[in-house]
C-alpha cells in the first residue's frame, strides 16, 4: 500500500479523522466521533481513537498494514514560535501547554488528542502542523494592534490569523489552475465555512487576514461575531453585568448569524428568508456587508487584485453568497457569470465573465491533504 498519513482534528468533545496518501492526494477513509464523554457517547478521546481504527482498520485488519508513515494533528494556535511543522516531543507538547490561554477553546483539546495518539500509536512520528503558520510572516503593520506596545510584548498580543492551512492550500491550487506561479498572481481568498475568514496575498505571501489574536475577528461567521467595537465588553461587564467568561461564551458561540437569526446553517437560513424571516434576512444582509467590506478594503491593500476565490462550505457551494457579496463591483474589474456561478459544478471553477479585468473561482479547499503532506515532509 502506498505511504498514507492519520490526520486528527480533536476538538472537546469531537474527534475527526481522515486517512490520505499524500502522493496521490487520495483520502480513503474520513470520519468523525462525537459526544465524547457525553451520554451516549464514548467515554473519552482515547475510546474516540480506538472507535477510529475500527473504521479505519475493520475486521481484525492491522493498522500496520495501512502503510501509515506519520500521524499530522491539527493544531489552532502556534503562537508566535511555532510556525513549522514540526514532530512532537515532550518539550512541544509543554510550549502548546502554555499557549492555551491563547486558544482555549482549542488549543487544550488538541494538546490532549496528540498525548492520546501518541499513547495509541507510540511507534509513529506525531507532527504538529499549525492553523496560524502561514499567517507567521505577516508584514508588521497588518499584524502589530494599536495597543500599548509593551502589553502587547508581555502577553504576545499581535494578529496570528488562522485558516492558514486552508489559504495556503487554496491559493496554491488557484495557480496552478490558472497555470500560473504564485509568485505571480495577486489573490484574495475567501474562506467561508461556520468559521469564516478573508486573506489577501500578493505573490504567494500574505500581507493581511481577518482573523486576529484568536479566531473571533473578521467577517459574521456561524456562531461567532467578528469583529466589534472593544468597548462592547467593557460595556457588557460594567453596565450589563456579565462575567468575562460569559460575555467570551456569547461572542464565540452565540453571536454571528446564530446569534442574529436563531440559524447558524445557511440552508436553512435561505429557507427562514423566503418564509418571509426579518430576522434571517438581517442576519444575511449584515454578513454580506461584512463581507464586501473586506473584499474592498483587501482590493486597496493588494492594489492590483489578479483573482479573488470561494472556498469552504458555503463559499463552494452558495451561489446567492458569491453573487451578493460581488454584485455591483463592475467598476472595480469584478463580473461575475450568473450561469457558471449557478452551476451545480462542484469542482474547481472559473465563475467570472469573459470580460471580467478580476478572475473569480470556486476553489474546493482540503486540509487534510495539507496537513497529511506537511507531516509527511517533515518526517
Amino acid at each position: 500500500m502506498a505511504d498514507t498519513v492519520l490526520v486528527l482534528n480533536s476538538g472537546s468533545s469531537s474527534l475527526k479523522y481522515s486517512l490520505v496518501q499524500p502522493d496521490t492526494g487520495a483520502s480513503l477513509v474520513d470520519g468523525i466521533v462525537e459526544r465524547i464523554g457525553e451520554e451516549g457517547g464514548v467515554a473519552d478521546h482515547e475510546a474516540a481513537l480506538r472507535a477510529a481504527f475500527d473504521v479505519l482498520a475493520p475486521g481484525g485488519q492491522k493498522l500496520a498494514d495501512l502503510g501509515l508513515v506519520a500521524v499530522g494533528h491539527r493544531v489552532v494556535h502556534g503562537g508566535p514560535d511555532l510556525y513549522r511543522p514540526t514532530v512532537v516531543d515532550d518539550e512541544l507538547l509543554e510550549q502548546l501547554r502554555d499557549l492555551a490561554p491563547l486558544a482555549p477553546l482549542h488549543n487544550p483539546p488538541a494538546v490532549l488528542g496528540i498525548e492520546v495518539a501518541r499513547k495509541v500509536l507510540p511507534d509513529l512520528p506525531h507532527v504538529a502542523v499549525f492553523d496560524t503558520a502561514f499567517f507567521h510572516h505577516l508584514p508588521a503593520a497588518a499584524a502589530t494592534y494599536a495597543i500599548d506596545r509593551d502589553v502587547a510584548a508581555r502577553w504576545k498580543i499581535r494578529r496570528y490569523g488562522f485558516h492558514g492551512t486552508s489559504h495556503r492550500f487554496v491559493s496554491e491550487q488557484v495557480a496552478e489552475f490558472l497555470g500560473s506561479r504564485p509568485e505571480s498572481l495577486n489573490q484574495i481568498v475567501l474562506h467561508l465555512g461556520n468559521g469564516a475568514s478573508a486573506s489577501a496575498i500578493a505573490g504567494g505571501r500574505p500581507v493581511d487576514t481577518s482573523m486576529g489574536l484568536t479566531p473571533l475577528e473578521g467577517l459574521v461567521m456561524g456562531s461567532r461575531s467578528g469583529d466589534i467595537d472593544a468597548g462592547i465588553i467593557g460595556y457588557l461587564w460594567r453596565t450589563g453585568g456579565m462575567g468575562v467568561d460569559e460575555i467570551e461564551t456569547m461572542l464565540n458561540r452565540h453571536s454571528g448569524m446564530l446569534g442574529l437569526s436563531g440559524e447558524g446553517d445557511f440552508r436553512a437560513l435561505h429557507a427562514s428568508i423566503a418564509a418571509g424571516d426579518e430576522a434571517a434576512q438581517l442576519a444575511y444582509d449584515v454578513y454580506i456587508h461584512r463581507l464586501r467590506k473586506y473584499i474592498g478594503a483587501y482590493l486597496a491593500v493588494l492594489g492590483r487584485t489578479d483573482v479573488i476565490t470561494f472556498t469552504a462550505g458555503v463559499g463552494e457551494n452558495d451561489a446567492q453568497v458569491r453573487r451578493d457579496s460581488l454584485s455591483g463591483l463592475e467598476s472595480l474589474g469584478i463580473e461575475l457569470d450568473n450561469a457558471l456561478n449557478g452551476s451545480a459544478d462542484r469542482g474547481a471553477r472559473r465563475i467570472s465573465a469573459k470580460t471580467s479585468r478580476i478572475t473569480v473561482l470556486v476553489m474546493p479547499t482540503d486540509e487534510e491533504l495539507a496537513i497529511a503532506r506537511a507531516a509527511a515532509a517533515a518526517v
